[in-house]
């Protein structure tokens, strides 16, 4: 079985407005329903929009990079709001101009150097399926939803912003490997 508990996965890209008003914000989709993403060789995954269904989106944080000091914004405040629709799950992020972190972060977003979130959750629910060629497909039809994150370096190679530093690449790389190994191990569980 899988741990179903503090998955993080990566999905869709950001954006930055400027409203009339001078308020800055991060948009963009932080799930898209669906979508199937390959977790590692044979593995895949995706969301279903059942599991948006009866969710629960009033105190979820965004975050910075799934860092629980860098908190950008919270529905329970109102500096987040996000919205379900037939693509997924949409969010914007009002950027504090008072957070020079945050800030930063903005103009990151603006100039392109940062495009990706993600998204923090345990998985309540989801469906196994051995398909023919041998693979495994997850579709996940229930979650509890804790964070939502604008990500410099996303969690699966295959979404991945290019690293210009060795040490981070090799870093993402024994992360990757360590998680093939522990869903390998599970699935021979399973047999």
């Amino acid at each position: 079985m899988r741990n179903l508990k503090n998955q993080f996965r990566t999905m869709g890209q950001l954006n930055t407005r400027d409203e009339a008003s001078d308020e800055m914000k991060i948009t963009g989709y932080f799930i898209v329903f669906n979508s199937e993403t390959e977790l590692c060789e044979g593995m895949f995954e995706e969301i279903s929009d059942e599991a948006f269904k009866d969710i629960d989106l009033s105190d979820v944080r965004a975050l910075a990079d799934h860092d629980t000091s860098k908190v950008l914004g919270r529905t329970k405040s109102s500096t987040l709001t996000l919205s379900v629709d037939d693509k997924g799950l949409y969010g914007e992020i009002k950027v504090n101009p008072n957070d020079t972190d945050a800030v930063n972060l903005y103009e990151r977003v603006k100039r392109g150097d940062i495009d990706q979130c993600s998204f923090g959750f345990d998985i309540l629910d989801e469906r196994m399926e051995r398909r023919e060629d041998g693979s495994t497909k997850w579709t996940i039809t229930e979650i509890k939803l804790f964070e939502v994150s604008v990500v410099t370096f996303p969690a699966y190679a295959d979404t991945a912003v290019q690293a210009r530093s060795n040490e981070i690449k090799q870093f993402e790389q024994r992360k990757i490997e360590k998680r093939k190994t522990i869903i390998k191990e599970k699935m021979k569980t399973w047999h």
